[in-house]
C-alpha cells in the first residue's frame, strides 16, 4: 500500500501534526522515521493515505505547520522523497 509519511523535526511537532489532520478528518498515525529516511538521525514521522496528502498540505499550511520533508513509499519498499 502507498503512503506518505510527513517527517517532523520532534516528536511534540508530530503528534500537534497528527492532532491537526485527525480533527480535520484525515487519519495520521505517529511513527518513528525510517533509519533509510532519517537524516538527522532520531525523528519521527506521521503517516498519511496517498490520497489525502493534498488534503493534508492545506490543512497544515492554514495553521502553519509545515513538514521538514515528504516521502512516498514505493511499491518495493523503499522511499522516495517528493518535492512540493
Amino acid at each position: 500500500m502507498v503512503y506518505y509519511l510527513l517527517i517532523c523535526r520532534s516528536l511534540t511537532y508530530a503528534q500537534r501534526t497528527a492532532a491537526v489532520l485527525e480533527r480535520a478528518g484525515i487519519s495520521a498515525h505517529i511513527l518513528r522515521s525510517p533509519a533509510a529516511i532519517s537524516t538527522t538521525g532520531c525523528s519521527h514521522s506521521v503517516k498519511i493515505s496517498q490520497r489525502r496528502l493534498a488534503q493534508a498540505l492545506v490543512v497544515l499550511k492554514k495553521v502553519e505547520m509545515t513538514p521538514k520533508q515528504i516521502y512516498m513509499t514505493e511499491a518495493d519498499g523503499s522511499y522516495r522523497e517528493v518535492r512540493l
